[in-house]
């Protein structure tokens, strides 16, 4: 039995409440962002990253700090990894200050043997990475939209395939910013960065996204052959109405999945998780609530422009 199931919605006729919404979530996004910034991580700045694991439990941040400043280290970053484990982050350092920093940690407290771990990122490399995550974001987009106009090309009535793609598009942003701009709020309030898996996690949710507004799409395209009447908002209230239990309940299901990740998956999954979270959440949203609303909105737009023209 379907776990979402509600009564026919008009969602073309309440469209603006969802653009409205959509409109709120992502100005505050992109504030959240331009006022805080991304906290991002060594794998794109360059720096050093090391652990250590504690055989009763982690030290004070601030008795941490304190013991580490003579060395002139300038900001690091801490962060518990588990029950007792500690992670450091900082500017790049040499293998003499490492050791340095691994005989003050163990004067705070015995260290289990063979717990330490060392990474180092060169500024070179971090702005490198940068360039490539910017490049596959860019081929990720032109491929999707190239799928969208050719998997739809014989949909033309009342609109070219290529809409379909601009407006998949256009939620893809969307369900890019409103993470974004929480992962900007959480990198001011608790240090959290911006790294390889949560980019990954990104890369993610653009396909998951994608993959329910084909559904969506596609069930469009059949409705418009089966109404003779050629009602464009009637066809997209079927098809939203009829496919919104399906993409509800897959969603969820992903979700309880996810949850159980963030909860129980340890420090090195939670942000991971949390990103496929909130790009699962609002994927669905947009999917459902924004992609059909805004091709409509578009056709509406145009055909009201050709009768001015006339």
């Amino acid at each position: 039995m379907a776990l979402a199931i509600i009564m026919y919605f008009n969602f073309i006729k309440n469209r603006k409440i969802f653009f409205v919404i959509s409109i709120t979530l992502v100005a505050l996004s992109i504030s959240a962002v331009l006022f805080f910034g991304l906290n991002l991580g060594i794998d794109f700045t360059g720096g050093a990253t090391f652990g250590v694991n504690y055989q009763t439990k982690v030290p004070d941040f601030s008795e941490v700090q304190q013991v580490l400043a003579p060395l002139g280290l300038g900001e690091i970053t801490l962060q518990k990894s588990g029950e007792r484990g500690l992670v450091l982050k900082s500017k790049s350092i040499t293998e003499n200050q490492y050791g340095e920093i691994l005989g003050i940690l163990g004067g705070l407290g015995d260290i289990e043997e063979g717990s330490e771990n060392f990474q180092s990122i060169g500024p070179l490399i971090g702005n490198e990475l940068k360039q490539k995550t910017n490049i596959v974001i860019v081929l990720a987009i032109i491929a999707i939209l190239l799928y969208i106009a050719v998997s739809f090309r014989k949909m033309s009535r009342p609109i070219k395939s290529y809409v379909y793609s601009v407006a998949g598009v256009v939620a893809l942003f969307h369900d890019l910013l409103i993470p974004l701009g929480i992962f900007a709020v959480l990198g001011k309030l608790y240090g959290v960065e911006i790294n390889i898996p949560i980019i990954t996690a990104f890369l993610t949710v653009f396909g998951y996204s994608i993959n329910d507004t084909v559904v969506v799409l596609d069930r469009i395209r059949e409705n418009l052959i089966k109404n003779k009447t050629g009602d464009f908002a009637e066809a997209i209230n079927d098809s939203l109405n009829q496919t919104f239990a399906r993409s509800v309940n897959t969603s969820l299901t992903v979700l309880i999945v996810l949850s159980c990740l963030f909860i129980f998956g340890g420090e090195a999954l939670r942000y991971f998780a949390l990103t496929l979270l909130l790009g699962v959440g609002v994927g669905t949203y947009s999917s459902i609530f924004l992609v059909s609303p805004l091709v409509f909105s578009y056709t509406l737009a145009k055909q009201k422009r050709a009768l001015r023209i006339k």
